[in-house]
């Protein structure tokens, strides 16, 4: 077997057949450690504190727009367990050379820089938090976010093998963590009228919100549509990186609910592990909070570097995999230190779904209907060999694809909506225009 670099440097190019040995369980852990953050904290507590939902509710619709979602990222991490090939790079036979490398790729690396600066102003916060209660010292916020930017930076510098021993190692520490908040959440928050709190909404709402924020965490996900075979490269199997992808995203994401639903309904709270902290006097218990939200931050961060740099690799191919990281952490190191990028979450969610449902939509449709989930010999070699492909129809269904978006009402769950809508008239088309192909190719033939 091929010794593998302390430093990954495969860049576009397939990954060798004996580097393929991660096994569904090892994939499974992962996103489990993926999962459980500041950041996706967001949209559940959001769901409670500004869409007036319960927590049953809340916990509900957050739960089916992730569910569907995680779908649609397992179905497209197939490519690269089945060619050892990254995400970005196999759009090309998806969406064309000229939408992949221009569209695609860099809304696929503006949407890991956000979600990366995201995590780092979140886990800031906690980390000053529980500074301040137990040692009685404010420290700046800008240094603390840089800093652990600068680190994860150089933590994803290293590649997919870091990500995998970090989130080996992470795991005991972050299932504890959990436990604990639960634990504090169920003994210091649960009360005799409870109940009436976790199951009534704070004001009137109904279905158009449940829709909405069912759709806004569907938006957060389905951007992973570009990026799970990056991340699935490395797998034994096809079935391997699915199941182990998927498992792992919806059991994350369930305790990511259950953890993010509470804080808001019974304490009015976006972030548990702040709550968590200010809940208990133990130093035993802050020390077990404060390294579950550390770790958090640094397992989500660095799928969010990672994916992002082999993004900007496709963008930019003549820059090296290093080169793409050092100046995605560069950026990503700089927007950490804007506190804002978090108070306006649900803003900047919505905008990024302009960009990002269209693209997710063509990419799904074109693979899972159009190509049928394969690739064939001609466009792999095609794209082995660096020759320029076209996708006309992906162009004008993407500008469609966007408009609807934000064209349709909250109260319809633009997400969902979009998506579907782009889906279907990109699989039409595309079908159409592959039929009038055939029918000319035969035509010519037979004269």
């Amino acid at each position: 077997m091929t010794k593998q670099p302390v430093i990954e440097r495969l860049g576009l190019e397939p990954v060798p057949i004996d580097q393929k040995t991660t096994s569904w369980k090892e994939y499974f852990i992962i996103q489990l450690a993926f999962s459980v953050n500041a950041g996706n904290f967001l949209i559940p507590a959001l769901a409670v504190l500004e869409g007036g939902l319960s927590f049953t509710a809340a916990f509900t619709c957050t739960v089916i727009g992730a569910l569907a979602a995680f779908l649609f990222v397992s179905f497209l991490s197939l490519p690269g367990s089945r060619y050892g090939l990254p995400a970005q790079y196999v759009l090309r036979t998806v969406l064309g050379t000229k939408l992949s490398m221009r569209i695609a790729s860099p809304i696929r690396s503006l949407t890991s820089l956000y979600w990366f600066s995201v995590q780092t102003i979140g886990g800031t916060y906690v980390l000053l938090s529980i500074i301040e209660k137990v040692a009685g010292v404010s420290l700046p916020f800008i240094p603390i976010a840089a800093g652990l930017a600068l680190i994860m930076t150089l933590l994803a510098l290293v590649g997919f093998q870091a990500v995998k021993k970090a989130t080996k190692y992470f795991i005991p520490v972050l299932v504890l963590g959990q436990l604990v908040i639960l634990y504090l959440f169920i003994t210091k928050g649960m009360s005799s009228g409870s109940l009436t709190v976790l199951t009534v909404g704070s004001k009137e709402s109904g279905a158009a919100e449940f829709f909405f924020y069912s759709s806004l965490v569907f938006v957060q996900y389905i951007s992973g549509v570009s990026a799970s075979a990056d991340i699935t490269r490395y797998s034994k199997s096809s079935a391997h990186g699915f199941w182990g992808l998927y498992g792992g995203n919806v059991t994350g994401f369930m305790m990511t609910a259950l953890l993010g639903g509470l804080s808001a309904s019974l304490f009015g709270e976006l972030n548990p592990f702040v709550v968590a902290s200010d809940l208990t006097s133990s130093l035993v218990l802050l020390l077990i909070i404060t390294l579950c939200a550390m770790v958090s931050m640094i397992s989500i961060n660095l799928s969010n570097a990672y994916t992002g740099g082999y993004s900007l690799l496709n963008a930019l191919p003549r820059l090296s995999r290093i080169q793409c990281a050092a100046a995605f952490g560069a950026a990503g190191i700089l927007l950490s230190c804007i506190p804002s990028l978090v108070l306006n979450a649900q803003g900047y969610i919505s905008f990024l779904g302009i960009l990002i449902i269209p693209i997710s939509a063509i990419v799904t449709a074109d693979y899972l209907f159009v190509k049928k989930g394969t690739l064939s010999e001609s466009s792999l070699l095609q794209l082995m060999n660096g020759t320029f492909t076209a996708n006309n129809e992906a162009l004008w269904v993407l500008i469609t694809g966007m408009i609807s978006y934000i064209l349709i009402p909250e109260a319809y769950s633009p997400g969902f909506l979009s998506f579907i809508l782009t889906s279907a008239v990109y699989a039409l088309v595309k079908q159409r225009s592959l039929s009038d192909d055939h029918s000319a190719s035969l035509q010519n033939k037979l004269g």
